[in-house]
């Protein structure tokens, strides 16, 4: 993996990361530049070797399938920042396809504003896989979602030779505890779109690599 990081902070200073989120492999891009912990969702607790995994990374988790707790899992969060961590919150609330970035869930965002540290908005680009552009030919090589399987994923990440991937830091913002939600995950939203780089078309003459050909 060879990795190009932009504008990367102090890691004294601590604030609540938000990035775009494509599957596993962004979250292990983030989690080598200075010591984080993660909000993932109680589903990822429950799945049979991740959940262990998480356990032990120390994440935080969510109830993505109810927000009847939102709220505590909001002070969570709060907690964390204020002892000191830095927190890594995907706000896209899944893994995506490479495409787009996703319209962010804005609750938990407000996080950072309670706990009175800044937003780091943080973009994740793959820019080359195996020597070519990232295009739909390695796109279910790197991006996990819709229903790919962890072990399938796992699998065809470890089949590349090279990957050329860029985690660029952005502006920070800073957030009030009035702010209106909606417009600071707005702002965050747009900042990380504007330098996200979508996965490219597949070129005519390209030809598919054999574990992708009979799926």
């Amino acid at each position: 993996m060879d990795m190009q990081v932009v504008n990367r902070p102090s890691p004294e200073e601590k604030s609540l990361i938000v990035s775009n989120h494509m599957g596993f492999i962004d979250i292990l891009l983030l989690a080598s530049q200075s010591p984080v912990l993660f909000v993932t969702s109680n589903e990822m607790r429950e799945t049979p070797f991740l959940g262990l995994l998480t356990e032990m990374a120390g994440c935080i988790y969510v109830e993505r399938r109810s927000r009847t707790k939102i709220l505590d899992e909001l002070q969570n969060i709060v907690r964390a920042l204020k002892e000191g961590f830095a927190v890594v919150l995907y706000p896209e609330a899944t893994s995506t396809n490479g495409e787009q970035v996703l319209p962010f869930k804005k609750t938990l965002m407000m996080a950072a504003a309670h706990a009175e540290v800044p937003i780091q908005p943080v973009v994740v680009n793959f820019l080359s896989v195996n020597g070519e552009e990232f295009t739909l030919k390695w796109r279910d090589h790197l991006c996990w979602y819709g229903d790919i399987t962890f072990i399938t994923s796992l699998w065809r990440a470890f089949t590349l030779k090279t990957v050329h991937a860029q985690v660029e830091y952005l502006e920070k913002i800073y957030p009030k505890v009035d702010d209106d939600r909606s417009e600071v995950a707005a702002k965050a939203h747009a900042m990380i779109s504007a330098k996200f780089i979508p996965v490219k078309p597949l070129p005519a003459d390209a030809q598919l690599p054999a574990d992708l050909e009979t799926t």
